[in-house]
């Protein structure tokens, strides 16, 4: 079953606005792995808006399921990953300001510099995934850098799903071959939800773990987030 990640920055944008510890971060997310989520994710920046580099080092110890840190591998975000040393790093070209990721890598302009960084993670025994869109030459560019894995960005599948779903999965389809043909795992995410969770899961073979986080955290609101958990897991059930 294709693994679920959580992302918790939402947790502690939450937090930040009020300052003090409310919501907990560190409790969220021993919680979701209690509740059954495979992993934690989250995706400090430099302006700390959201995930301290604190709270990535207070989680470390105290979770037992895949760590994944996201990021621009900036030079502090580099000596962060070192330090803490997740099970998964995933590389995102984000400019400082950004509000979320809204691009995948080009790994052709970017390639020596991607290499350089992929090669200092996983000498230090860290698994590295890219940030990517579906474009044939960009998935073939990055298994050259060295990555382990891609994390196909689903914005746009998203966006299109209640359109036409099979329009909208198909770029998707023809990606995720051209991932297992140069040998690498399948991540994916952004705007994923619990109404175009399935059918992606369903029709994108090799699919090894999703991350989501602004779903996710705004249905537990309603749903608890236990139980919201669990119905994403539901959906991954394919």
């Amino acid at each position: 079953m294709t693994k679920l990640s959580v992302n918790i920055n939402k947790i502690a944008t939450l937090r930040n606005a009020r300052g003090g510890n409310i919501p907990d971060v560190l409790k969220t997310a021993i919680d979701c792995e209690r509740f059954g989520a495979q992993g934690i994710t989250v995706h400090p920046r430099p302006d700390e808006r959201h995930i301290r580099y604190r709270d990535v080092r207070d989680i470390r110890p105290v979770i037992t399921t895949e760590f994944n840190i996201e990021g621009y591998p900036s030079k502090d975000f580099i000596d962060l990953v070192l330090d803490v040393k997740p099970n998964q790093v995933t590389l995102v070209p984000d400019p400082p300001g950004v509000l979320t990721s809204n691009a995948g890598w080009d790994t052709i302009t970017n390639k020596p510099f991607l290499k350089e960084v992929v090669s200092e993670f996983r000498n230090n025994g860290i698994r590295t995934s890219i940030f990517i869109e579906t474009d044939d030459e960009m998935i073939r560019n990055a298994s050259k850098t060295g990555t382990d894995r891609v994390e196909l960005y689903t914005e746009s599948y998203a966006k299109n799903y209640p359109v036409d779903k099979e329009k909208a999965i198909q770029p998707f389809i023809e990606a995720a071959k051209v991932v297992s043909e140069v040998g690498l795992g399948i991540n994916a995410g952004h705007d994923l939800d619990l109404n175009n969770l399935k059918y992606f899961a369903q029709n994108i073979p090799g699919l090894l773990e999703v991350s989501i986080g602004h779903a996710l955290i705004s249905d537990a609101l309603y749903l608890g987030l236990e139980n919201t958990i669990q119905l994403y897991l539901r959906e991954l059930r394919v």
